[in-house]
Parts: C-alpha cells; sequence; structure tokens
C-alpha cells in the first residue's frame, strides 16, 4: 500500500488549458461496446484492432478506447463495495448536441440513469452495455453559472427540463 503524501498547501496549481485526454475502458463484448458507441452516441472508428477499438468525436486519434484484453466474456465490476470510477464524462460544446444524443438514446429505448440541471451544465446519466457511468453534458457559459453574492460557485442539482432540452433536437 502507498503512503498519503501530506498536503502541501499552495505548492503547485495545474496548468492552465490542462484537460484530461480520453477514456480507455475493459469491456466485455468489443461489438456490443462499438454498436453502443459508434452506432448510438456517433463516434467515429479510428482503429479496430479486433481486441480493441479506439473512437474519437472529430477525427482526433482516439477519446475512448474499448478493450477486451482482460476482459472478453467476464462481468461488469461490482457497483458496491469497491473503489473504481464512478463514471466519466462527455462535453458536448453546445447544448443542441446534448438534446441531439438525448433524443437518439430515447427513440433507440435506451435507458437513462437520471438528468441533471447543476446551474453549470445540464446533463444526462446511463450506463454503457457493460455498465460503465457515462455523463453526457454541456456547460453553460461562465458568465451564466451560479455563485453567490460573495461569488463563490453554487452549483446545485435540480431536475433538467427534458422537453426543454428535446426542442432543440433537430
Amino acid at each position: 500500500m502507498n503512503p498519503t503524501p501530506s498536503p502541501i498547501a499552495n505548492a503547485y496549481t495545474v496548468p492552465a488549458g490542462t484537460s484530461i485526454g480520453h477514456i480507455h475502458l475493459q469491456v466485455t463484448d468489443l461489438k456490443r461496446a462499438l454498436t453502443f458507441y459508434r452506432d448510438l452516441l456517433g463516434f467515429e472508428v479510428m482503429l479496430d484492432m479486433g481486441t480493441a477499438a479506439f473512437l474519437s468525436a472529430d477525427g482526433y486519434h482516439h477519446h475512448i478506447g474499448l478493450n477486451t484484453w482482460h476482459s472478453q466474456g467476464g462481468q461488469p465490476a461490482p457497483r458496491e463495495g469497491v473503489a473504481g470510477l464512478y463514471h466519466a464524462a462527455i462535453l458536448y460544446q453546445e447544448r443542441a448536441g446534448l438534446a441531439a444524443v438525448t433524443k437518439r438514446l430515447l427513440a433507440a429505448g435506451y435507458p437513462l440513469s437520471g438528468a441533471s440541471d447543476h446551474g453549470v451544465s445540464e446533463a444526462i446519466y446511463l450506463d454503457d452495455p457493460d455498465g460503465n457511468g457515462l455523463e453526457l453534458y454541456w456547460d453553460r457559459p461562465r458568465a451564466e453559472w451560479p455563485t453567490s453574492s460573495d461569488g463563490k460557485l453554487t452549483m446545485y442539482t435540480h431536475p433538467l427540463d427534458l422537453p426543454g432540452l428535446l426542442s432543440l433536437a433537430e
């Protein structure tokens, strides 16, 4: 077991512009995972190696990696009593993009596990076919983020206006 490092206040801050680049998931059935990520969510397959595939939103080398190297035919990870990834988040640049994918999911009868307005963003929640949690969301412009009288961010969780969101879907 690794020791927990002691906190050093203000010693280092992640540089501005840093972002999280991609997720790589173990899946139990690559064809089924591709049907979900490619055919339903709309990601483009950049490389399919048979036991792994790499998908992109815009021609980037990959935003999502999928593999069956140690998981082919296995079981999804348990949700209770274990540490692990709670969910991965996919950011849509515009509300209309979130609306379009939400409409696709609902039209396909794909189950959503939640839909929330967080003040800073609107999000839908679902699990992929292997039980990996996903958040699909768009961020409101920073000028619209809720803040307290002293300027501190005041995020919240309210029900999402799903009809209002879906009204943007073409």
